[in-house]
C-alpha cells in the first residue's frame, strides 16, 4: 500500500501558508464582495488564497496536476491536487467563523488524502489512505477520531444545511420523516457537519448541493473515520462515475441504509422511484436547482412511515413556498408523529 504521509505533511504546510492571510481578511468591512448567480457571496480573498496554494504546489510538486475552484487547471500529472481555498465563503464575508480551506490529493480518480483547515475555529481534520482520521491544531497536537457507534435512528444526532431546499426538494417527504424520527437536528453547515460526523459528534450529516472540490476532501476523511458517504440513492459521490454536483449523505455506516431508505422517494413517481437511482430528467432538475422550493413535490404524503418503521399513507398538506413564512421554517423540527407539515 502506497504511503501518502509526505503528501499529508505537505497539505499541512499548504494550510499554514494561507492561514494568516485568511484570518486577516476574515470579516473585514473593506473586502471586495460580489453576489453569485445563486445568491451566495464571494470575495476576492478566495482568489488570493488559491493563488498562494498554487504557488506552493508549483514549487513543491511541479509534476502534479492542480485543480481549483476559481482558477484554471494546471499540470498534467496522474496525481491531482483538488483545492477549495475558501469553503463557506458567505460565512467568511458575514463574520461567521465556519469556513475552511479544503485540500485533497486524488490518485486514479479516488481521493487518497484530505485536509480541512478551519483557522477561525482553531481546528483541523485530516486523513490519509490507510492512516486513519485525525483532528487537532497541528500534526504534532492531534488525536485520532472515528465515527460514532449509534445504531438506533431515534438516538441519532443529525445536521443538515439549507433546510428549505431539503424540505421542498425531491427528498422532502423523506427529510421530514428523518428529522421527525432522529433524536435531534442541528444545522452546523458547510464542511463542519461532515467533519463532526467523522469525529463521532454527529451521526448523520446532509449536504444538499456539493461538488468535487468539497467531496474529495470530505470523502477521504469520512471513509478513514469508518463512515459512509453517498448520494441519497446510495451512489458514490467520488470517483469516475460520480456526478459533478450532488446532494450528499454522510453517516456512521450503521445508520446509512436506514437513512437512505427514508430519503429516497418510495412513491411510483419522482426521482429514484424504482430504487435504482435518479433518471436523467431527475439529474437535470437537481443540477439546475429546479424543484428546490417546489411545495407540490411534497405530494400527498404517500409512502411516508410512522415512527415504528411501518408504511402508512399520510395526508400531508401541500405547502406553497410563496406562502412559507418564518413560522414554517421554525416548525420544521416540530412535525408531528404523523409526518404532517405545519398548518398554513
Amino acid at each position: 500500500m502506497a504511503s501518502f504521509d509526505d503528501d499529508l505533511r505537505l497539505a499541512h504546510v499548504l494550510a499554514d501558508s494561507v492561514e494568516r492571510t485568511a484570518l486577516e481578511s476574515f470579516g473585514a468591512p473593506d473586502q471586495e464582495v460580489t453576489v453569485a448567480g445563486d445568491g451566495t457571496l464571494t470575495t476576492s480573498a478566495a482568489t488570493r488564497l488559491e493563488e498562494l496554494l498554487r504557488h506552493q504546489l508549483q514549487r513543491t510538486r511541479p509534476r502534479d496536476r492542480v485543480e481549483g475552484r476559481l482558477l484554471e487547471t494546471t499540470g498534467h500529472g496522474d496525481r491531482r491536487w483538488v483545492i477549495d481555498a475558501l469553503d463557506g465563503g458567505t460565512n467568511y464575508v458575514r463574520g461567521v467563523p465556519v469556513w475552511a480551506t479544503l485540500i485533497s490529493l486524488v490518485v486514479e480518480d479516488e481521493p487518497v488524502l484530505g485536509l480541512i483547515a478551519a483557522p477561525a475555529l482553531a481546528r483541523r481534520w485530516w486523513a490519509g489512505h490507510g492512516s486513519g482520521a485525525w483532528t487537532g491544531r497541528t500534526l504534532a497536537r492531534a488525536k485520532q477520531v472515528g465515527v460514532s457507534d449509534t445504531a438506533v435512528l431515534e438516538h441519532a444526532s443529525g445536521s443538515a444545511d439549507d433546510i428549505a431546499s431539503w424540505l421542498f426538494g425531491p427528498h422532502g417527504q423523506g427529510f421530514a420523516q428523518l428529522t421527525d424520527r432522529i433524536w435531534r437536528t442541528r444545522a452546523f453547515g458547510d464542511f463542519w457537519s461532515h467533519a463532526l460526523a467523522a469525529e463521532g459528534a454527529v451521526d448523520v450529516s446532509l449536504g444538499i448541493y456539493m461538488d468535487r472540490f468539497q467531496l474529495s476532501t470530505i470523502g477521504a476523511l469520512v471513509r478513514e473515520a469508518g463512515g459512509r458517504i453517498t448520494d441519497p440513492w446510495g451512489a458514490p459521490v467520488t470517483g469516475p462515475e460520480a456526478r459533478a454536483t450532488t446532494p450528499a449523505v454522510v453517516t456512521n455506516s450503521l445508520l446509512h441504509d436506514e437513512v437512505l431508505a427514508l430519503l429516497t422517494p418510495v412513491v411510483d413517481e419522482g426521482p429514484g422511484a424504482s430504487g435504482d437511482g435518479p433518471d436523467e430528467d431527475d439529474v437535470d432538475r437537481m443540477d439546475d436547482g429546479e424543484g428546490m422550493g417546489d411545495g407540490d413535490r411534497m405530494g400527498d404524503g404517500e409512502g411516508m412511515h410512522d415512527g415504528d418503521g411501518t408504511q402508512d399513507r399520510v395526508e400531508a398538506d401541500t405547502v406553497d413556498p410563496d406562502r412559507v413564512d418564518d413560522s414554517h421554517h421554525a416548525n420544521i423540527y416540530d412535525l408531528n408523529r404523523r409526518g404532517r407539515l405545519p398548518e398554513g
